[in-house]
């Protein structure tokens, strides 16, 4: 038998390349169209970005179930000796309850983390143990490891509105800039407790993006970088800019450059760019 399984979720961002690459294992979160559900690996960004710009109501999200959790860890204890199930911020979805409570029903090893964080700034914690893992180290050494990791990476992003994280009800405590002009480009923060928090807001998307690469810069001064990742949902060309402003300011090139899938974007709309960077 294989020794260690690693699952995480659709939330991720995760390429078919890194997956391919480190074995990974993606259960899939739901959108829901109103009466119609569709898993998340079942549409494409670009898919889902044309038909929330033309949805007449906001779609909802929601996790995977206990049930499906359970049928998935069940199957791979079928060839692995243990698993490491590692999700979105439990802060902002009930992915690591639903896990947590498929894993109670089940007899094997099975460890959840909780990444406190979204998108790739919870790949990166994945992709740690994708490589741990290769290395065969012992699962109780790589979870002190992901404990550590976690406060080695940062997330920030920019909205192009904050009508979707509004309505969505992840507003959270960016609730303060709601009262800005219409013009205003929040720039926001995933911090410790796995939660939005505001980090500042611009006149313009492009003010927005170099106060990212600011703060990053700032934050990374006397650090090693070990990965960078870009992310945008339906926004290319702002994406590529805060890549090329990244790589000039911090001297390195950019390790993931993707598509923010559709659950997240559920929450953010189009036009969001954001980064992740994890230090050594």
């Amino acid at each position: 038998m294989k020794k260690i399984a690693l699952v995480t979720d659709s939330t991720a961002d995760l390429t078919p390349e890194l997956i391919e690459q480190y074995d990974i294992k993606t259960i899939p979160l739901n959108i829901n169209f109103g009466d119609e559900t569709i898993k998340d690996n079942q549409i494409t960004p670009a898919e889902f970005y044309s038909r929330l710009e033309t949805s007449p109501t906001l779609p909802k999200t929601s996790q995977p179930s206990p049930e499906e959790f359970g049928e998935l860890y069940n199957k791979l204890l079928e060839d692995y000796q243990e698993i490491i199930s590692i999700h979105i911020s439990s802060a902002l979805s009930g992915t690591v309850n639903s896990a947590r409570l498929a894993k109670e029903k089940i007899d094997g090893p099975i460890h959840i983390v909780d990444t406190k964080n979204i998108s790739l700034g919870a790949a990166f914690m994945v992709l740690e143990a994708g490589e741990f893992i290769q290395k065969n180290l012992k699962t109780t050494e790589i979870l002190q490891h992901l404990q550590k990791t976690r406060n080695k990476i940062e997330t920030v992003f920019t909205l192009n509105t904050m009508e979707y994280l509004y309505k969505g009800g992840r507003i959270g405590k960016v609730s303060s800039l709601l009262g800005s002009a219409l013009n205003i480009k929040p720039v926001i923060r995933v911090n410790e407790e796995g939660i939005y928090v505001p980090h500042g807001k611009t006149r313009s998307q492009k003010k927005a993006l170099e106060k990212i690469a600011a703060f990053f810069e700032e934050k990374t001064s006397a650090q090693k970088i070990k990965r960078i990742a870009v992310a945008h949902g339906e926004g290319l060309q702002a994406a590529e800019y805060l890549g090329k402003i990244l790589s000039a300011q911090l001297s390195k090139k950019i390790d993931i450059f993707t598509q923010v899938g559709p659950i997240i974007g559920v929450h953010t709309g189009p036009g969001t760019v954001g980064a992740a960077i994890q230090v050594e």
